[in-house]
């Protein structure tokens, strides 16, 4: 669950990023507060934290190996 939730802020940094440098990206949303920004890093919220509770339901602990 951390490994994702380390990667979700990469990928956050990452939509950050694309959207100040990419050109056609930075017209769509040039001040960050436009639609086109706000739903790219919604949607990335919503599949990652999907994906985080998957992972925490599908967790199984490894089985002690003391007795």
């Amino acid at each position: 669950m951390t490994a994702l939730l380390s990667l979700y802020l990469n990928v956050f940094v990452l939509i950050v990023q694309a959207f100040q440098k990419v050109a056609p990206l930075k017209a769509l949303a040039p001040t960050q507060t436009e639609q086109p920004f706000l739903i790219a890093q919604g949607v990335t919220l919503a599949a990652f934290g999907m994906a985080i509770v998957f992972a925490a339901l599908r967790f199984r602990p490894a089985p002690s190996g003391v007795a």
